[in-house]
């Protein structure tokens, strides 16, 4: 705390006045100890390692982008964004569900168990994704004349990816689920991007061609070094506070519930990137790229209401236990104002620098800047909502999550097939932020509806009816 009154005391006396509530609710959030606090502080540094995450992620884009040309670059865009969709549905939920289960066997004293649920989320992760990718290399052989030549070998190298893609994702779900977070989110967001720049960097210094395949052997070896490393620290973390001993499994129950939230965070994750996909079905690798460098620099906006999903979970899990609806409320308001304001904030922000920072990637990139603006729209109504998917998931409602999705990402297809053909890239930007309009309004109808909890950044979330969490 003392750096914060350093701070307040080197600034005017006017200015310090007017920072005065915000320094002190900043003090809190960083010295408090109760679960608020808690939630806030993971909140906080989320958003802390996001920023450094963007910053990272919107550099080395840059470089890759100026190494490799619009049309390398789309090319390898297209398959990252492909091969990461893959490794995330590769979990089949269990990357979310070990926050919910962890805490439940925890709460009841069940500590093999939760040795039995670390060993199992790993297991199941690795397997499923070795399977997709031995699947899709015998497609490939099979089917190799029916795709562009130069996707074959970058496609290949993504299907090597895939496991540790999975792998890395269910350690970041376990870290998350024991309030690790930096643990959590610094290795898929942090290194492993980094070292796939550095990877790069070096590869072209030994003579290495600028093209995609050159890029995914980068990202093929950082992926396998940062999800290995991870596996290694998380392992004696988890080693230490649990200690080694017998291991307990409960596939069946874990299976029951992973398999409906697989449906829910498979079907978001299409739907923040089914449209990159389905510009890389319809559209040459130029025109790929520069769709993907105009969300890249949008996607800014959208770390904070990351930051705010990553530490929303753990804390909506514990109040459910409790079955404190008041404070459920009280919270879930929360994180919707905190999901809109600061989204609000640094989106208008990134949209007054967007030409000059598109013109980053190469004086081609800048047509995207229309791009930029009609995605923030549909950024901007998600973020009114908040982490509404958590809040319905941790409540036992992941069912319904399924159907929203499954609603959403309908239309999301729809809208882009029907779109790019005519409007282009226009199209599948005005496509994407429908179906995030379309998404924020079906959570908000059903958070009121089952939980009574009216969740919208302008509103007072406390609920209207009484209700139990289930």
């Amino acid at each position: 705390m003392a750096v914060i009154e350093t701070a307040e005391r080197l600034l005017p006396p006017g200015l310090r006045a007017r920072l005065h509530p915000l320094t002190r609710k900043l003090e809190t959030i960083l010295t408090d100890d109760d679960e608020t606090a808690r939630a806030q502080r993971r909140a906080l540094i989320a958003f802390v390692i996001r920023i450094f995450s963007a910053a990272i992620a919107f550099i080395s884009q840059i470089i890759l982008a100026r190494l490799m040309g619009e049309f390398e670059y789309g090319i390898f865009a297209f398959v990252w964004v492909v091969v990461v969709l893959a490794g995330n549905l590769s979990c089949l939920g269990f990357h979310t569900s070990v926050i919910r289960f962890l805490h439940q066997h925890k709460a009841r004293g069940e500590v093999e168990t939760v040795r039995g649920l670390n060993l199992a989320v790993r297991l199941v992760a690795f397997a499923s994704a070795s399977f997709i990718g031995a699947v899709g290399l015998v497609f490939l052989q099979v089917f190799d004349d029916r795709l562009e030549a130069y996707y074959l070998v970058p496609i290949s190298l993504a299907f090597f990816t895939m496991p540790m893609i999975a792998l890395g994702d269910v350690l970041d779900g376990t870290a998350r689920s024991n309030g690790w977070t930096v643990t959590a989110l610094s290795p898929t967001y942090l290194i492993r991007p980094t070292l796939i720049l550095v990877f790069m960097l070096a590869a072209l210094w030994f003579g290495a061609p600028r093209t995609a395949v050159t890029a995914m052997e980068a990202a093929l070896a950082a992926t396998y070094v940062t999800t290995l490393l991870q596996l290694l620290r998380l392992t004696l973390r988890l080693r230490h506070l649990y200690g080694i001993g017998p291991r307990r499994f409960e596939m069946g129950a874990w299976f029951r519930y992973s398999l409906p939230l697989f449906l829910v965070d498979g079907i978001g994750f299409l739907l923040t990137n089914a449209d990159v996909v389905v510009v890389g079905l319809y559209l040459p690798p130029d025109q790929v790229g520069i769709y993907y460098a105009a969300a890249k620099t949008i996607v800014l906006v959208q770390f904070v209401y990351f930051s705010i999903k990553a530490a929303a979970g753990p804390r909506f899990s514990a109040i459910m236990a409790e079955k404190d609806m008041t404070a459920l409320a009280a919270f879930a308001g929360q994180m919707a104002r905190w999901s809109f304001w600061p989204s609000l904030a640094v989106g208008l922000l990134a949209l007054a620098a967007g030409e000059l920072l598109l013109s980053l990637f190469g004086s081609a990139f800048t047509a995207g800047y229309w791009l930029m603006a009609i995605l923030f729209a549909g950024i901007l109504a998600k973020s009114m909502i908040g982490p509404g998917e958590v809040l319905l998931s941790m409540a036992g409602h992941q069912n319904l999550c399924v159907l929203l999705y499954a609603v959403t990402l309908t239309a999301s297809i729809g809208l882009n097939i029907a779109l790019i053909p005519h409007f282009g890239l226009v199209g599948a930007a005005t496509a994407t932020a429908s179906a995030m309009m379309i998404e924020a309004v079906l959570l908000h109808i059903a958070v009121r509806r089952t939980l009574g909890i009216v969740l919208f950044a302008f509103a007072e979330p406390m609920p209207s009816v009484p209700s139990k969490a289930s």
